[in-house]
Formats: C-alpha cells, structure tokens, sequence
C-alpha cells in the first residue's frame, strides 16, 4: 500500500492505535462533484466499497464519524444507513466536532485518524494521529498526510485506508 510522509511500518503502528477514523465527504466519500438539478437538487455519487469499508471499521469495534463543510441530507441518510453515530455536516470550522466527538467517546488525538482531500482538514490532519488523504487531494492535504491512498476521493480510498487500519490491529476483514 502506498505511503506518503512515513515509512509503511510507522504508518502501520500508527494505525494499530486508531479507535476512529474521521471523513470528510466531499472530495473523500465523493469525487467532489456535485451534479445540480434545475430544482436545485444535489446528487452526489459514492463508493460502495467505501460503504463496506466504513461498516468493516464499526464492525470491528472502530468508531467513524463525519464532519463536512456542506449540509446534505442524502449524505446523512447514507451515513445513518451505514451506522455512524457522529455525524456533523455543514460545518466549516471542524476542530470543534472533533474534539467535542473525541471527548463523548474517552480518546487521545493518537486513537483517532481522519481522511482529507482539501485545506479545511489540515487542523484535522496536523492533529490526529494517523493524517490520511486521497490520491488526488490538494497537494497541501497530501504533504500533511502520513499515508496516501492509491485511489481518488470517491473510488475507494476509504476502504483501502479501512483495510490498512484493521490489518495494522491484525484483524481480517
């Protein structure tokens, strides 16, 4: 798997801490379009292999949580479909639903991971202790970033970065 600012090994050991992995949507879930109807309607495209990845990680006892810049309220559906219990969108400034998420839930900055793609997750990244990103994010997310993923936001980088994580704590999923 492919790595960025950390030989594979210490992004491996990172990993082994991760107790839950923070996304953003847009650029990461998505391929960051968004396709607008004349009524104004959003449509946005995601990854059901990113979906199995998510419900993987929770399966196995990793939480994962949402903050977003944008509302949506498809993406919320799709969110609660898979089983998150934190979810923040049309959030701008996300440290603050970071820590108020990893305060209801007992965890350190080195338990928790977030994957970016863009400038608003740098506060995120320079602080969790795993920093991942897309293949295809804003060169400033991918110099942040411990590892980066061989796949573009919204074709799979999630369940590459999920199947890292669960392989660095020795599970099969």
């Amino acid at each position: 798997m492919p790595s960025h600012g950390l030989p594979i090994e210490q992004v491996r050991a990172r990993a082994a801490r991760i107790r839950c992995v923070f996304l953003d949507i847009d650029g990461v879930m998505t391929d960051c379009k968004l396709y607008l109807g004349p009524d104004g309607m959003e449509i946005k495209a995601v990854n059901v292999k990113d979906g199995l990845g998510i419900k993987n990680l929770l399966r196995n006892g990793i939480e994962v949580a949402v903050i977003s810049g944008r509302p949506s309220d498809a993406m919320q559906r799709r969110l609660e479909h898979l089983g998150l219990r934190h979810i923040r969108l049309a959030t701008e400034d996300k440290l603050p639903a970071y820590r108020e998420i990893i305060a209801s839930l007992g965890l350190t900055d080195e338990q928790c991971a977030h994957m970016g793609d863009d400038t608003p997750d740098l506060p995120l990244m320079r602080r969790v202790g795993l920093a991942l990103c897309v293949a295809d994010g804003h060169p400033k997310a991918i110099a942040a970033s411990h590892w980066v993923s061989r796949y573009r936001g919204g074709d799979g980088a999630i369940r590459e970065a999920a199947d890292l994580i669960l392989e660095a704590q020795g599970i099969d999923a």
